[in-house]
Formats: C-alpha cells, sequence, structure tokens
C-alpha cells in the first residue's frame, strides 16, 4: 500500500507539472493563432500532431538528454524531470488545438466585440480569457489525462526506478511483464480514478463557473 501511494502521488507530480509546463507555452501560442491570421499555421501543425506516437516523443529526448547528446550536460535523463519534460512536449500539440479552438471563438465573438466598443487590446485580451477559461480548463484536463496515462516517454527517458522515477504505467508494465495480472489491475484501476476524478473536477468547476 505505501508504493502504491508512492507511485500515485510521483505520478500526480509529474503530470501536474507537465500539463502546467506545457500549458505555460501552449496557451499564448494559441492565442497568438487566434488573434493572428499568420500564426494560424501553428495550430494547424499541432493539430496534425495530437497523434504523435509516444514512443517517437520518447526516443528524440532520449537522443537530446543522453550524455551523448547536445542536452547531456544538464544530466536529466532517467529523473522525474525529464518525464515531466517528455510529457510536456507529448501534449503541447493537443493543448495548442484545444486552445486554438476554444480561443478563436472567444476573441470572435468576446474581444473583436469588446475592441469595437472601445476597449483596449487588454480588456479585450481579459473579457476573451475570461469567456474562455471552463474551455481552457477542459483542455487542460484532457492534457493531464493524457500526460498521467502515457507510458513510452516515462519507460524512455525514466528508466522505470524503483522509488523514484516509477508512475503508474511503468508499474502496470512491469506487473504484466512479471505476469501479476491481479497487481496490474489494481494499479489500472487507480489510474482510471484519477482520469475519472479530474474530469468529475472540471464537470463541477464549470457548473459553477456557468451561470
Amino acid at each position: 500500500m505505501g508504493e502504491l501511494l508512492e507511485v500515485t502521488l510521483r505520478s500526480l507530480y509529474i503530470s501536474l507539472s507537465a500539463t502546467l509546463l506545457a500549458a505555460s507555452w501552449s496557451l499564448p501560442l494559441a492565442y497568438l493563432a487566434a488573434r493572428r491570421p499568420g500564426f494560424s499555421l501553428v495550430a494547424r501543425a499541432a493539430e496534425a500532431l495530437v497523434g504523435v506516437p509516444t514512443v517517437l516523443v520518447g526516443l528524440l529526448l532520449y537522443m537530446l538528454l543522453s550524455r551523448r547528446g547536445p542536452l547531456g550536460f544538464l544530466e536529466l535523463l532517467y529523473t522525474p524531470a525529464a518525464i515531466a519534460l517528455g510529457e510536456a512536449v507529448l501534449v503541447t500539440p493537443l493543448l495548442v488545438a484545444v486552445g486554438y479552438r476554444v480561443l478563436s471563438t472567444a476573441v470572435a465573438e468576446y474581444g473583436e466585440l469588446a475592441l469595437s466598443l472601445g476597449a483596449s487590446e487588454g480588456q479585450a485580451l481579459r473579457l476573451a480569457l475570461r469567456e474562455a477559461l471552463p474551455g481552457l480548463v477542459a483542455a487542460m484536463v484532457m492534457a493531464f489525462s493524457r500526460a498521467v496515462g502515457e507510458l513510452g516517454v516515462a519507460l524512455m527517458v525514466g528508466g522505470n526506478i524503483r522509488g523514484y522515477t516509477r508512475t503508474l504505467t511503468t508499474a502496470i508494465a512491469l506487473e504484466v511483464s512479471k505476469g501479476e495480472f491481479e497487481a496490474a489491475v489494481s494499479l489500472g484501476a487507480v489510474l482510471v480514478g484519477l482520469m475519472l476524478a479530474s474530469a468529475a473536477a472540471v464537470y463541477a468547476a464549470r457548473r459553477l463557473w456557468e451561470p
């Protein structure tokens, strides 16, 4: 039970960190794509990359973070930070694509209206973001769900080290490889529970937000 709690908390920490990190650059890109036509190609590219294989992202990051790679001096390989970075890269296309759709509607319906009524650019931005907030939060929960359920990146750049980089998904893979299917199912139930809990939290938040 103690190890299960440890792995669960580590998975939550890494996935939340990855989601917030990805949001820090993805949502500004989504706003630029929604506000300036020249950046719309960024959103189109993100939509095409939403389904990129996780093992491909893991391989690229492994090559970058390995000792012979250009970022090897950071010594991040086989650390929780490497997993968080990999998951952040993985969910970036999803956040940009969904954020673009949400912000495009908000900018067109509220931002442009505010500007036509004499509001400043900053006021129009705040209004658009306020109206788009429920959709942006939902996008971040989608990103979190994908991050917490990710396996390829966690294995390739995390190494599944017990007590250090082992997450729920890598623990499931390990138990299956040992033939311990009951343990794997228990871990899987915890993982599904986390995803359902995050979805329920967003639903409740949206009900409170909406008048």
